[in-house]
């Protein structure tokens, strides 16, 4: 992707952040990934839909990864043990499947990361991320996952991922709230529930933000993978489960 000085993307690509609220401005379609509900020379059998990966098929996972089979994308749910994932995909249809790790992603054009914390850094050297757009629903939780805590605490958890994940364009998505909540107010009833999106990739961010629309949710992209901790754990707009104007309330307060 194009920059101009001291790092920011330049031209068509660039986003903007005003007073803490962010608008994606005229972003191109990135190439080789097929974007939602679009078709074209790289949409294949698949119709234009992006082919997703699931890494780690919990409530998050199974949840958000549903939302989108329902939606018409290919999903593959993984774990370590893939055959434990049979009720789940077979409960979603034939656009559910499952597998490893390694077989997600080499399958996904976008892939969704909603593993244990402590789990990133193995996971991230097992696998090749390069290139590969990735929505991290990820928490770090002291207690639960190690070291790596006081990682995320000295660098922010988006540095954090995208260090683990080298390659990688990390987006943070679906970590600010509960799996029930994504189940109960999917494609409710406007104003939709707002997702909070953070990202440096601007076409990543596009992507992350059509898979949030079709999921059923409004998308607001709160600023660059820095301003990632203020929708984490312990950050103020962590659990700001409400519509895209409260979101904006609640960030300027």
């Amino acid at each position: 992707m194009a920059h101009g000085p001291h790092g920011r993307p330049s031209g068509r690509r660039r986003w903007l952040i005003a007073g803490g609220w962010s608008v994606l401005l005229a972003l191109p379609v990135t190439p080789g990934i097929a974007q939602p509900g679009r078709k074209g020379k790289d949409s294949g059998k698949d119709g234009g839909r992006s082919r997703i990966g699931v890494i780690g098929s919990g409530k998050i996972g199974g949840t958000v990864g549903g939302l989108w089979v329902r939606a018409g994308h290919p999903v593959m749910f993984s774990s370590r043990h893939p055959e434990s994932l049979k009720p789940l995909v077979d409960g979603l249809g034939p656009l559910a499947q499952a597998g490893t790790v390694a077989q997600a992603v080499a399958f996904a054009d976008v892939l969704l990361l909603a593993v244990p914390y402590g789990a990133v850094p193995e996971v991230g050297q097992q696998n090749n991320w390069k290139g590969k757009i990735v929505l991290d629903a990820t928490n770090a939780i002291a207690g639960r996952d190690g070291a790596v805590v006081d990682e995320v605490k000295a660098n922010g958890i988006g540095a954090t991922t995208a260090k683990y994940l080298p390659g990688a364009r990390v987006v943070r998505a679906f970590n600010f709230t509960s799996a029930g909540d994504f189940a109960r107010e999917s494609h409710r009833k406007p104003p939709l529930m707002a997702v909070p999106l953070a990202g440096n990739d601007a076409e990543a961010l596009m992507v992350a933000s059509a898979l949030v629309r079709e999921a059923g949710f409004d998308p607001v992209v709160v600023g660059g993978l820095s301003t990632a901790d203020r929708f984490a754990p312990g950050g103020k707009l962590f659990r700001q489960a409400g519509t895209a104007e409260e979101f904006r309330r609640a960030m300027a307060e």
